[in-house]
């Protein structure tokens, strides 16, 4: 009851609200009395960390929550890899049945190096093979203009994006970013439909300082970092082809080619580029 009251009491503006409820949520695992209310808030957050721990908390209290089944196959296509993974091993606990149609949700999204195993695992214990959706998840590139060698790179660049810690623990699934913590937004601006060589540079190198997004103004006091050594030429060009025509964006695609030339130009750079140094 005392969880209950201070969880109502909560200030939804408070910038430490959604740390407030993963611990609210914690304590009502300890208790063994899940909050049904409270786990939706954290399962439907725009945090892929909260969305994580709600799916965490389902894998060990299923049985006291009638949606679990509902929520884990719908956990299973989230677009962050974390809570991706979270909902496969919950459902392969479960049993096959839910495994299969988890695992078929997830199956929509490519598979990166952090889940291969626990892919092959399920495939190995239910007798289930994802390689019969490939062709089905190419398909599902909805609302982009592009095919053959640009298609791919998209492609790569979108496998990327929703790695984390990489684009979308910042920028997000959507490409709205995140406000509140100073992540601007993707979709729309004029830093990712326009000069694509500053594009690159940010890309390469990183940026610090304010900087005005569709109005308004980010302080930049955590700076975006360089990409330019854990990306080759071709990956960081679809990332950027993906960004450019993702979250509603069209706009030319990014070449290898390009990307070599600008990761040339700046070799001498050192560190991040100031938002005075692109205008």
């Amino acid at each position: 009851e005392a969880l209950k009251v201070w969880v109502s009491n909560l200030n939804p503006n408070d910038q430490e609200y959604d740390h407030h409820l993963l611990e609210a949520l914690w304590v009502s695992w300890g208790n063994n009395e899940i909050m049904l209310d409270l786990l939706e808030e954290v399962f439907y957050s725009e945090d892929y960390r909260l969305r994580a721990a709600a799916v965490r908390v389902m894998r060990y209290m299923g049985a006291q929550i009638p949606q679990s089944e509902e929520w884990l196959i719908q956990a299973g296509a989230d677009p962050h890899g974390q809570v991706r993974l979270e909902a496969i091993v919950a459902a392969s606990w479960a049993g096959s049945e839910l495994a299969k149609k988890t695992l078929a949700s997830a199956a929509q999204w490519p598979i990166d190096e952090w889940m291969l195993e626990t892919y092959n695992a399920i495939e190995s214990n239910f007798g289930i093979s994802i390689s019969e959706n490939d062709e089905q998840n190419k398909s599902k590139d909805e609302g982009v203009d592009l095919e053959g060698p640009d298609l791919e790179l998209y492609r790569l660049g979108k496998s990327i994006y929703v790695k984390d810690g990489y684009c979308v623990t910042c920028h997000q699934v959507d490409g709205k970013g995140i406000k509140s913590a100073g992540f601007p937004p993707l979709k729309g601006t004029r830093w990712v439909l326009g000069d694509e060589e500053k594009l690159i540079k940010i890309t390469l190198n990183g940026i610090m300082g304010n900087m005005e997004v569709l109005g308004k103004t980010y302080s930049g006091k955590v700076p975006m970092m360089g990409f330019g050594g854990l990306l080759n030429d071709q990956q960081i060009a679809g990332v950027l082809t993906y960004v450019r025509n993702s979250f509603g964006n069209k706009s030319a695609v990014i070449s290898p080619e390009k990307v070599k030339q600008v990761r040339e130009d700046i070799k001498d750079k050192k560190g991040y580029y100031l938002v005075n140094e692109l205008k």
